[in-house]
């Protein structure tokens, strides 16, 4: 395939969607758990193809859930994207980001505060 860039277009209703910028039809597949989704579907679009993946009701639950979207023929990764459901498991990058923002912002209130109570 050759040069392929997929843009994202929502996910709603277990239903997720990307935009394919590529004039000939893809031979596409994406993988959930190791396992090829059965269900996707390809259909020609303004300047490319809509790629649609109903969401299998297993990656709506706790956890982290990745889809990979490939070139079903060569293998070639084009695309992904990820279901984070329920508790976030501690070890989560997401988590752990979001733990360091929230600690910057306590440390740029406290060096405020110091340097209005300096002036």
């Amino acid at each position: 395939m050759t040069h392929l860039k997929l843009t994202p277009i929502r996910f709603e209703n277990g239903l997720w969607q990307g935009h394919l910028h590529v004039k000939a039809e893809p031979n596409v597949e994406v993988r959930y758990l190791g396992e090829t989704l059965e269900e996707v579907r390809i259909a020609p679009a303004e300047d490319g193809w809509t790629l649609s993946i109903p969401v299998p009701m297993a990656a709506l639950s706790d956890g982290v859930h990745c889809f990979v979207i490939a070139d079903a023929s060569t293998a070639e990764r084009f695309g992904d994207f990820t279901i984070i459901a329920g508790a976030p498991a501690a070890d989560d990058l997401r988590a752990e980001l979001e733990l360091l923002r929230a600690e910057l912002d306590l440390l740029k209130r406290a060096f405020r505060r110091s340097q209005s109570e300096g002036v």
